[in-house]
């Protein structure tokens, strides 16, 4: 069974820092590509960063790059998003999400492979935790 919780939101004033958790049972974890999308009011949800489980290669969007770094701790099948620097516009709620068929899997020019952060390449999701982050 697909399991995500999401743990860690909350309120801080801007550029502060708050780390986001993502637990995931056995089976969801290994071999898969997991990630961090974030919905704000109003608006669609986006993708924040991913994580290939396997090689530990990354991807960020660009709005986060240099601010927020995901992570894994693989004795806990866990993928963390340390969240630095935040500004009032990174308010949303985020959500974990796992791609187990690995369709998101994308090669870069180098040859190394890192996962989309793509929403449609993503088929199971946690329930979300929210961040807010005050001027």
């Amino acid at each position: 069974q697909v399991q995500l919780v999401e743990s860690g939101g909350g309120s801080v004033q801007a550029g502060g820092s708050l780390r986001l958790s993502c637990a995931a049972s056995a089976y969801t974890y290994s071999r898969n590509c997991m990630g961090w999308f974030r919905q704000a009011p109003g608006k669609e949800r986006e993708g924040v960063a991913s994580i290939y489980i396997s090689g530990g290669s990354t991807y960020y969007a660009d709005s986060v790059k240099g601010r927020f770094t995901i992570s894994q701790d693989n004795a806990k099948h866990t993928v963390y998003l340390q969240m630095n620097s935040l500004k009032p516009e990174d308010t949303a709620m985020y959500y974990c999400a796992t791609d187990p068929s690995l369709n998101g899997i994308r090669q870069r020019d180098g040859g190394s492979w890192y996962c989309s952060i793509q929403m449609a390449d993503f088929g199971y999701w946690g329930q979300g935790t929210q961040v807010t982050v005050s001027s």
